[in-house]
């Protein structure tokens, strides 16, 4: 059986020089490795006492909804601003360039309740730091914080110092 490595595709000099980048669509692509990278981040709830699952817009869906499925529990979708109907809470982040907005339904979370927040790839930390808030903000407390892939020397990790974080694959680099 493969390593879920062995499905990721990694692609040198993009978006530039030195860089390279981790692309989650060939695991996506792959029956088997799509399989694979679900049941993995499933494992990393092993012995988490939680009652919600959110994931960041859009890898954050790709993943969150079928491990919420899987361990018949409800999602929280975290989207880029504007996108929800109802009245939402927000927070933005930095980016590289700039920065960015994200938002939550305010009667998504309840206070009390135990959230997992997944995504595809933990960087730098800010949009999933961004969500830790929008969690806390409705009373929510953050039980652990998932990941498929991990960039350690882009030190993420180290705004969310204060959580459970786990990542299936870790990457030493950029």
């Amino acid at each position: 059986m493969k390593k879920i490595e062995e499905y990721v595709r990694s692609i040198p000099d993009f978006p530039e020089k030195g860089i390279i980048f981790r692309d989650v669509t060939s695991v996506l692509q792959d029956a088997e490795g799509l399989k694979l990278a679900i049941d993995s981040m499933i494992g990393l709830l092993d012995g988490v006492d939680f009652d919600v699952i959110a994931g960041t817009e859009s890898r954050g869906f790709i993943f969150g909804v079928p491990i919420a499925y899987a361990l018949n529990k409800p999602f929280v979708p975290i989207r880029k601003k504007g996108k929800l109907p109802c009245e939402t809470i927000s927070a933005s982040y930095d980016l590289e360039y700039g920065s960015a907005e994200i938002e939550m339904h305010k009667d998504a979370i309840k206070p009390g309740q135990k959230v997992v927040l997944v995504d595809d790839l933990i960087a730098t930390g800010g949009t999933i730091e961004a969500c830790t808030r929008l969690v806390e903000e409705l009373g929510g407390e953050v039980a652990k914080i998932i990941f498929l892939m991990e960039l350690a020397g882009l030190k993420g990790r180290e705004k969310l110092a204060n959580y459970d974080v786990a990542s299936v694959i870790t990457y030493p680099g950029k």
